[in-house]
C-alpha cells in the first residue's frame, strides 16, 4: 500500500484494526537488536517515554505483530529459549507436551506446565518521542516490544467501553496521538495503569516529512517467517535434551543437580527489556534473570491447552 492509499483508506481502519486484533499472529530475539526500543526504568522500578504509534509499513497488513515464545530451565542445568511453531499456525513440542500435563489432573504437571507456558510478544513500530533515560533515541523510529497489558491499552483506544469516548486509532497519522507510557511499582509489581494517549493531533502537517516516516517503517513480518523458526524435531530434540530424556538422558547426575539453580539465564532472557512479566514479583527480577516483555494470556493459555487435549 501506498503512502497515498493509506492516507485515503485511513478513516476505515480502526474497524479492520480491532477485528484482527479479536482473531489470532514469530521472532527475532531482541538481545543486541539496535531497532529494539526498551524503556529504562530506574533504581525503584518507575520509567517514563513518550511514543507515537506508527501505522503498517509497506506490505504489512497490521500496524503490530504478535508471536509466542518459551523460555524456561531444564532439570539438566540447560535452557530451552525457542520461538513457538504455534506463532505460525503449527503445531509445537512443548506446547503438546504442556497440554499432557495440564490435563493429567496432577496439580505437579500443571504447576510444570506453567513454568514452561508459552510467553506472548507484540511488536509494533514507533517513533520515540521522548525518552528522558536514553534521549538519543528521540526521533528514531523503532521496534516496541510489549505485552498484552500495553496492547489492552491500544484497544482500548480503538474500541472504547463507554459511549461519551470517540475511538481512537493510535497507529493514524493525522488523528492518532501520543501515548505516554509510565511504568511504576505497585505492591512490589510492575505497574502500567498510568500509562495513557495524550490529545489526538496530526503527528504533522507536512505530507512528505510523513512519507519520509512511512518510508523507514520496519517490516514486521520476519516476526512471523518460518524461516526464523526450527522445525519440529529440531525443537523437539532440543526440549528432550533440556530436560535430559532421549539419547544421555534420565535423571539429572549428582553434578548436574549441584549446577541447578547457579547457571544464569541465556543473553535472550537477560537483556533489560521494558515490559515485566505480570506473574512475577518486580522484586525477583535483576540484570541477571529479566524476563520483561514476556507475557501469558492465562485464557488463552487454557483454551488453547484445551484444543490440545481434544486432539483440534
Amino acid at each position: 500500500m501506498s503512502f497515498a492509499d493509506l492516507k485515503k483508506r485511513r478513516q476505515s481502519s480502526i474497524s479492520k484494526l480491532t477485528a484482527a486484533a479479536e482473531a489470532v499472529g514469530g521472532e527475532k530475539k531482541s538481545y543486541g537488536d539496535a531497532r529494539i526500543w526498551k524503556l529504562q526504568r530506574d533504581k525503584q522500578g518507575n520509567g517514563y517515554a513518550v511514543l507515537r504509534f506508527l501505522p503498517a509499513a509497506e506490505g504489512n497488513e497490521l500496524p503490530w505483530n504478535r508471536y509466542w515464545d518459551h523460555g524456561f530451565q531444564g532439570p539438566t542445568g540447560q535452557w530451552y529459549i525457542e520461538n513457538s511453531l504455534t506463532s505460525i499456525g503449527q503445531e509445537d513440542p512443548v506446547g503438546q507436551l504442556n497440554g499432557r500435563l495440564w490435563n493429567s489432573g496432577i496439580e505437579a504437571d500443571k504447576e510444570k506446565a506453567r513454568k514452561q507456558k508459552r510467553r506472548l510478544h507484540y511488536v509494533a513500530n514507533v517513533l520515540v518521542i521522548s525518552d528522558p533515560a536514553n534521549p538519543q533515541n528521540e526521533g528514531k523510529i523503532m521496534i516496541y516490544q510489549f505485552g498484552k497489558k500495553i496492547f489492552d491499552k491500544l484497544m482500548d483506544a480503538m474500541k472504547p467501553e463507554f459511549q461519551d469516548e470517540e475511538p481512537l486509532n493510535p497507529f493514524d497519522f493525522w488523528t492518532g496521538a501520543d501515548f505516554k507510557l509510565k511504568a511504576r511499582i505497585v505492591d512490589g509489581w510492575v505497574n502500567y495503569d498510568k500509562s495513557e494517549f495524550a490529545s489526538p493531533k496530526a503527528l504533522s502537517e507536512d505530507d512528505e516529512e510523513l512519507e519520509s516516516i512511512y518510508n523507514k517503517l520496519h517490516d514486521l513480518r520476519e516476526f512471523t517467517d518460518p524461516s526464523k523458526y526450527k522445525s519440529y524435531d529440531e525443537l523437539k530434540a532440543r526440549l528432550m535434551a533440556v530436560l535430559g530424556e532421549g539419547a544421555g538422558g534420565g535423571t539429572p547426575t549428582m553434578a548436574q543437580e549441584s549446577k541447578l539453580g547457579e547457571e544464569q539465564a541465556p543473553r535472550e532472557l537477560r537483556a533489560e527489556s521494558d515490559e515485566l512479566d505480570d506473574e512475577i514479583p518486580f522484586d525477583r527480577f535483576n540484570e541477571s534473570n529479566d524476563t520483561s516483555s514476556a507475557e501469558e494470556d492465562p485464557e488463552d493459555t487454557l483454551s488453547y491447552f484445551a484444543k490440545l487435549a481434544s486432539g483440534g
